[in-house]
């Protein structure tokens, strides 16, 4: 187990939890907390032995309940754009990690919480989860990236009533909208996760990382060039040891064994 004072890394299985504790603050960000964030998915990801992640809060009641309102209240311009951007660079990194990460969502969700969410690549949530973007209220906006994921998770025209009401929706609404993938009860989150992402990493580690590149950039690219950069990767991908096996695998009708090369 890997341990900074509010993020908590623990591998087993060839996953990596990752677990925000700020319980008596909801597991609030503050500066300190993303930065750790960060440093825990670096650790992360330099860990051959680690082949998915997964992000949770510690506690019954929240994920992340949203950043710290006694920091922003402290605020300058300068310092407004200095915290939107570090959280930014945090959640990208996240964005982009060359490994699966799912969100295991229970309880609050809310602000940089529900935005945390959003830049994993999956999300699965208890029953008593809550997701919210409510800045507008604050008299400010999300500024970690919500204003984007959000619309292209659930569709721009539902993205803008959440965003301008600060309405929270529960679980079974997420799942409804497309923000979540599964709906589960308290007690059972952190099992169901850790199913679901043994489902994703039995497959070949290579591919995976190339799947993810494919559909992240599709969402910037246009289709012609989406469908390039697609077909690269697949032609790349039969230079792999992984593609053989798995190729082989399956026609000699036994379980492959991938080691993402």
């Amino acid at each position: 187990m890997t341990d900074t004072k509010h993020v908590h890394v623990e591998r087993s299985d060839r996953i990596a939890t990752i677990t925000i504790d700020r319980q008596k603050k909801m597991n609030a960000l503050n500066p300190d907390v993303v930065r750790e964030l960060g440093e825990a998915f670096r650790s992360v990801e330099d860990d051959a032995e680690v082949l998915g992640v997964i992000l949770t809060g510690a506690g019954e009641k929240a994920f992340v309940a949203g950043a710290d309102i006694g920091v922003l209240a402290q605020m300058t311009p300068t310092g407004g754009v200095e915290v939107s951007r570090q959280g930014q660079d945090v959640f990208r990194a996240i964005e982009t990690f060359p490994k699966p990460v799912l969100a295991a969502v229970g309880g609050y969700a809310l602000g940089g919480g529900c935005e945390l969410a959003l830049a994993c690549h999956m999300r699965i949530a208890s029953e008593n989860a809550r997701f919210g973007l409510p800045e507008v209220g604050l008299g400010i906006i999300p500024g970690y990236g919500g204003t984007i994921r959000m619309a292209r998770l659930v569709g721009l025209g539902r993205a803008v009533q959440l965003t301008l009401t600060g309405d929270m929706v529960g679980a079974e609404d997420a799942e409804s909208m497309g923000l979540v993938t599964q709906v589960v009860p308290r007690d059972e989150l952190l099992e169901q996760a850790r199913k679901l992402m043994g489902r994703v990493i039995k497959n070949g580690p290579v591919a995976l990382r190339m799947a993810l590149e494919s559909v992240y950039h599709a969402v910037d690219a246009t289709t012609e060039d989406a469908q390039r950069f697609e077909s690269s990767l697949f032609g790349l991908l039969a230079a792999t040891d992984d593609m053989k096996e798995g190729m082989a695998a399956f026609m000699e009708k036994r379980d492959p064994q991938f080691k993402g090369k």
